[in-house]
């Protein structure tokens, strides 16, 4: 099976409606030039569903959002269900990233709660793992992300072949610090064995951590990395275009 390519940019708390007016508008008008290499994904802020669906609707770009809450409704108040994201057009969202497990104490437990969740209304969750600056200079990389990842393999295996798996090491988000593509490769070769042994090998796996487009384009020549979850540098145009056009 053909595996997706697949750039996803993750707005994080970020954006306004002129703000997201004006990049929004750069990508629809230059989409052709990066749609034959990838599916394209902005994952945007709650409030800005309803914008960023009725931007994007007639377009080859997709969206979706940053987190889910993994109860269906009730009483729950600030959380978002997976079927208030199908509202707006909602076909991705984000589960597990480390900002969610480091400042909002999200345990495994959750993060599998969570994708369960998505998995029943329909969505793709981009599941994220990675370590902790002490936990990679420990050389604890692979027990990480397979602790991170012990429950989701207990998915069935059609489940497990709807996900996408994000390798974000935290300790290069928002640092300027990204893997180089030979570590990155060594991880993501990893996890593929880990979901080869599911008869999920063609799942997706994207990289994370200050990618932008200068090592873009040789993180993608890497044979197990298939795409980007990108975060400072998907809130600018031209920076965007040219890791999706990697």
């Amino acid at each position: 099976m053909t595996r997706q390519r697949l750039v996803i940019g993750n707005w994080k708390m970020n954006g306004s409606l002129e703000q997201n007016r004006q990049l929004l508008e750069q990508l629809v008008a230059q989409q052709d030039e990066f749609l034959a290499q990838s599916h394209v994904v902005v994952c945007v802020p709650h409030p800005y569903l309803a914008q960023t669906h009725d931007a994007l609707q007639n377009s080859g770009l997709q969206w979706g959002a940053q987190n889910l809450c993994s109860q269906q409704n009730g009483a729950f108040t600030g959380e978002v269900s997976a079927a208030m994201l199908q509202d707006f057009g909602c076909q991705w969202v984000l589960v597990g990233h480390s900002e969610r497990r480091t400042l909002y104490g999200e345990t495994d437990l959750d993060v599998l709660l969570k994708t369960k969740a998505a998995l029943d209304a329909g969505l793709t969750p981009v599941v994220c793992v990675g370590e902790t600056a002490k936990e990679h200079a420990e050389g604890l990389t692979e027990a990480i992300v397979l602790q991170q990842l012990q429950s989701i393999l207990k998915l069935e295996n059609e489940q497990l072949k709807r996900l996408v798996i994000a390798y974000e090491p935290v300790w290069a988000i928002g640092t300027g610090k990204s893997a180089t593509p030979e570590q990155a490769q060594e991880i993501h070769a990893y996890i593929r064995d880990l979901l080869a042994q599911h008869q999920a090998g063609s799942v997706p796996l994207l990289y994370g951590g200050s990618v932008n487009a200068t090592n873009a384009q040789a993180l993608f020549a890497m044979p197990d990395i298939d795409g980007a979850l990108v975060g400072g540098a998907s809130l600018n145009a031209v920076d965007f275009l040219s890791i999706a056009a990697a």
